[in-house]
């Protein structure tokens, strides 16, 4: 049997240099999880493998077990002797992490090690601009650079007006087209799939994610399940998996995400455009919100940018600045908010105390 050229798969100097510290164990990539047990290729083929207890012992949040895309240290390379031992995850150098929106504050690792996050979203009843905007802010903080894929074109009778509403958002993002009706429609993807690099396809269930990576592997690996005509259609990827595709590169399916929570995100990036207005406003702290001479406010009435894409900079910030606190906290940070005008929470307790007093 051949042996399987990891390089082609994503493994880079920097990732040979890291594992050298690791004497007596040999470097995999996780291709796929399902609860305990991890598929993790090496340079010898695919193998089962678990983590070590030591590791168990020792991991201090979720986020910090091995997620699909990792390098990981293992006690063999082949699948000789039941399942190999994971003992250490090599530092990622990105990592697209969610927190389930409305859940609690643990992280998910989504995909690691990616060079390219191909945010997918359908042209018809998926189509969301907000969710863009989400997706970008999560993106951007990954570590991977964010291209995003519109799908669905034939189902679009109005796709020179849905191309002007994403340009508003995705700036400086490359914004690709494709089509489920058009066998070469992924031609456009390719650019961005090349030996060593891995991608990561993000977006709801039933945009076509599955569709498009079953053309660039060649076959139909992925099933996939016809959409319905109400656009409610789902294709039956339940877990991340990576693929390795025959002309070189990888690429990772993603189970489909319509709601997502932020945990951290660069809106820096994803608003630059509101963040590049408020250099001009009066005030250095200024919120856009009632302040006079106020850049943003002033883009908003002139027709410039809209007051959905500034209510959404607003919601994702607060969100952003919550993430991660208890109730108690977040309750704290609120009045804290509400009273800024009098220096806090702590202000306002004085203030009440001395009102009280007279």
């Amino acid at each position: 049997m051949s042996k399987i050229n990891m390089e082609n798969i994503g493994l880079s100097q920097r990732f040979i240099n890291e594992a050298t510290l690791y004497e007596g164990l040999y470097i995999g990539r996780v291709v796929s999880q399902y609860k305990n047990l991890y598929k993790v290729i090496t340079e010898n083929g695919e193998l089962n493998a678990e983590v070590s207890g030591k590791f168990c012992y020792d991991v201090k949040t979720v986020s910090d077990f091995p997620a699909v895309g990792d390098f990981v240290m293992l006690d063999r390379n082949d699948d000789n002797g039941g399942n190999a031992i994971i003992h250490y995850v090599l530092t990622r150098k990105s990592a697209f992490i969610r927190k389930a929106a409305g859940t609690s504050n643990t992280e998910q690792v989504v995909a690691a090690n990616i060079d390219t996050v191909f945010i997918c979203m359908s042209l018809n009843n998926d189509f969301n601009i907000r969710r863009v905007e989400r997706y970008l802010g999560i993106a951007w903080n990954s570590g991977a650079i964010p291209v995003i894929v519109l799908t669905k074109s034939d189902l679009c009778n109005n796709l020179s007006e849905k191309l002007a509403e994403i340009d508003t958002v995705a700036l400086g993002v490359d914004v690709l087209v494709t089509s489920s009706m058009k066998e070469d429609s992924n031609l456009s993807l390719k650019k961005y799939i090349m030996n060593g690099k891995t991608v990561a396809f993000i977006g709801s269930s039933g945009v076509g994610k599955s569709t498009l990576i079953n053309r660039l592997i060649g076959e139909d690996l992925i099933a996939t399940k016809e959409t319905r005509n109400d656009d409610k259609g789902r294709h039956t990827t339940t877990r991340r998996e990576m693929y390795i595709l025959p002309y070189g590169g990888v690429v990772i399916d993603t189970p489909g995400m319509r709601e997502i929570g932020i945990e951290s995100a660069d809106l820096s990036r994803t608003f630059a455009d509101i963040d590049e207005l408020s250099k001009n406003c009066k005030f250095r702290d200024c919120t856009h919100t009632k302040e006079p001479n106020c850049a943003v406010q002033d883009a908003i009435n002139a027709g410039l940018l809209s007051k959905a894409r500034l209510e959404s900079y607003i919601k994702l910030k607060k969100e952003a600045r919550y993430e991660g606190l208890n109730s108690r906290q977040i309750e704290n940070e609120k009045l804290t908010e509400m009273f800024k005008d009098v220096g806090g929470i702590k202000g306002a307790r004085k203030f009440i105390k001395a009102k009280t007093k007279r």
